[in-house]
């Protein structure tokens, strides 16, 4: 796969939509979150037309305080999932990666937990607010086993919140995407929805 990646949030869709592209700009993937559902259930399709499905992520319970997100392939196998750490990602966004057996195999974290908090009181003072969030832009990192950065996802600037690039830092196999990438992109979702 050609990073950094770019992720692109569509602007009128019912639910949340993101088009992954590389950075030649060939479409990687289409994500697709179903509206009004009460459990996170996310569609990953190879095409724009949204015919050939990837992968399938569902949450296991309704309130997601430390909800485990399950990935499928289309004939119902598991890939793997990711968890967020409920106490401890009250302080700083975490999630652990788990491979197909439920090991914990790698993490995703917020690399400065201070972003947050300034996005959150600034987020609140009206027209500042829209300003300020252009230059507030949280990053994660993707440590796979953890201490080992492979992947670094940062939202770019933006007055509306729309685009995220995942960069490359360091070596990455083909096996360890099936599992990385769409635990990224669920942990976006996730986190764009709490602001």
């Amino acid at each position: 796969m050609n990073y950094p990646l770019t992720l692109t949030f569509k602007f009128w869709a019912l639910g949340q939509q993101i088009r992954v592209q590389d950075s030649a700009g060939n479409l990687i993937c289409q994500v697709k979150q179903k509206a009004f559902k009460l459990k996170e259930d996310v569609l990953v399709f190879a095409d724009e037309q949204q015919t050939n499905q990837v992968c399938r992520i569902q949450a296991d319970r309704i309130i997601d305080w430390s909800a485990k997100y399950t990935i499928t392939l289309p004939d119902g196998r598991a890939v793997g999932a990711i968890r967020r750490q409920g106490m401890k990602s009250l302080w700083r966004s975490s999630y652990e990666l788990l491979d197909a057996t439920g090991n914990v195999v790698g993490t995703i974290r917020e690399e400065n937990p201070w972003i947050k908090v300034i996005d959150s009181l600034v987020g609140e003072i009206p027209i500042v607010g829209l300003i300020a969030q252009r230059f507030i832009n949280p990053a994660f990192l993707i440590e796979m086993p953890a201490g080992t950065v492979l992947l670094r996802a940062q939202k770019q600037a933006s007055f509306i919140d729309r685009r995220f690039q995942i960069a490359q830092k360091g070596p990455i196999t083909s096996d360890q995407e099936w599992l990385i990438l769409p635990s990224v992109m669920m942990m976006i979702l996730l986190e764009r929805s709490r602001g």
